[in-house]
């Protein structure tokens, strides 16, 4: 029988939910804690977040640079989120940039500077390895995020919005979905259906000042003398992109073009956020990060680039602790230090010390996870089937660190949903089940060091 029509002998059925005595749908936590923003679970992407941890790091970030007009040339352009003890990787960073990144983006930060800036925000993750340790690759990882965040789009959107309103006074946008606005908006099909002339709109749209000045083969511009023209779309920006074949083409592109681009959509700034820092100057030698940090300097400061004029571009780095250390030198020789110091107290405006968690935090990073798996609206308590002192315990034994919390909680909730009778988890639990291996995070696991050795050649040459 053809091996297409076989169907295996047992079926998949629904096991039964070993978490139901808690009053949850199923285990709330990550068994392996990291961020991972194309996941869609939520326990790793990221989305469950309580904001009230890092109320504290938002508050500093927020008053001095979202709060602050960017029409203000001497507002913070580069900012440092720091580590403020060694307690090593898993204190929350990522998940926090990703949180920062969600309310600046949910309304382009207009509610949170009362009215006084729209800006975006985009994430940058430096590939492990040394893949981004070059300042070309560093910008190749912002552009790709600029489009996956569909800011472009919501820029095409917005200027035929614009000249739909002003050529047409009468028309009616009807109350839609964003979503679906944006799209319809961007579709020359819709301009048609609703009886809208493309020609006045791409006309009105390139008078803008903003406009000036550009590369004729720029996406805006590159159709405009074609018979049947084609408003440009997300893909042609990309493709513009990877023709560029010099650095400072791109540069020119990124800091300039996209800048005056997103300044004709009402956009006047843009947040930079560089979760992992490190993963750039470890692979770099002395002289390659001090390259870096003077093309850092010329984007975002004194280049001319229509960002360093403007102070477009806002850029915050995520350092884990010693990596100022690391850095130090090329910030000092490149004269980044003069302008955005990173030897600072931590106590200046543009470092924010991420802290270390406190008591009260681990039973909130608990609580909002337990909430996201709830069965009843209402449960015994917010850390139910954990009671206070289950939880600080837990806290303990982890050093406090956000991701061995969340880990040994997965654990420790694993050994109790398999005990019959067992509906709630106290300290005496903990202290009981914290010499197992898996929970402890101390899994007896051989290494590829303790593997004994292949002599290949010989063993090539008896098969012989």
């Amino acid at each position: 029988m053809n091996k297409l029509l076989k169907k295996p002998k047992l079926k998949i059925t629904k096991s039964h939910n070993r978490y139901g005595k808690f009053d949850l749908s199923e285990n709330p936590f990550p068994s392996e804690p990291t961020v991972n923003r194309e996941s869609s679970d939520p326990r790793i992407n990221g989305n469950i977040f309580e904001g009230k941890i890092r109320q504290k790091e938002y508050e500093k970030i927020r008053d001095n640079f979202l709060m602050i007009s960017q029409s203000d040339l001497n507002h913070y352009r580069l900012g440092y989120i720091i580590d403020s003890s060694y307690i090593g990787r898993g204190n929350g960073k990522s998940a926090f940039l990703g949180y920062l990144q969600h309310l600046i983006n949910s309304e382009f930060c207009l509610d949170i500077s009362k009215e006084k800036n729209k800006c975006f925000a985009v994430s940058i993750y430096p590939e492990p390895g040394g893949r981004t340790k070059s300042f070309q690759s560093f910008i190749d990882s912002i552009f790709f995020s600029i489009c996956n965040t569909g800011i472009i789009d919501i820029c095409l959107a917005t200027q035929r919005l614009e000249a739909i309103q002003n050529i047409y006074p009468n028309f009616e946008i009807k109350d839609k979905d964003n979503e679906l606005l944006i799209k319809e908006l961007n579709s020359d099909e819709w301009l048609k259906w609703e009886g809208l002339d493309f020609n006045k709109l791409r006309n009105y749209i390139l008078e803008s000042d903003y406009l000036q000045g550009f590369p004729s083969d720029f996406p805006l511009f590159k159709n405009r003398r074609m018979l049947f023209e084609n408003w440009p779309s997300l893909s042609d920006f990309k493709q513009y992109y990877f023709d560029l074949k010099k650095t400072t083409d791109k540069l020119t592109f990124i800091f300039t073009h996209l800048v005056n681009f997103f300044q004709s959509a009402n956009f006047n700034g843009g947040y930079i956020l560089v979760d992992d820092f490190e993963r750039i100057p470890d692979f770099q030698s002395t002289r390659q990060k001090k390259d870096f940090a003077l093309e850092l300097r010329s984007v975002l400061f004194d280049g001319f680039y229509e960002s360093a004029k403007l102070g477009f571009f806002n850029c915050i780095l995520v350092l884990h602790a010693g990596v100022p250390r690391l850095i130090a030198e090329a910030w000092l020789e490149s004269g980044l230090e003069q302008r955005s110091p990173i030897g600072s107290h931590s106590d200046t405006a543009h470092i924010i010390p991420f802290e270390k968690l406190t008591k009260e935090n681990a039973l909130l990073l608990l609580g909002c996870y337990l909430a996201k798996f709830r069965l009843k609206s209402q449960a015994e308590s917010v850390t139910y089937p954990f009671d206070e002192k289950s939880i600080l315990k837990i806290a303990e034994y982890s050093e406090f660190n956000a991701a061995k919390i969340l880990r040994m909680a997965y654990y420790i909730l694993e050994k109790a949903a398999s005990q019959e009778g067992l509906t709630k988890i106290d300290e005496k639990f903990i202290i009981e089940n914290r010499a197992d291996p898996m929970i402890s995070g101390r899994e007896s696991t051989s290494s590829i060091e303790d593997l004994d050795s292949i002599d290949l050649k010989k063993k090539a040459k008896i098969k012989e």
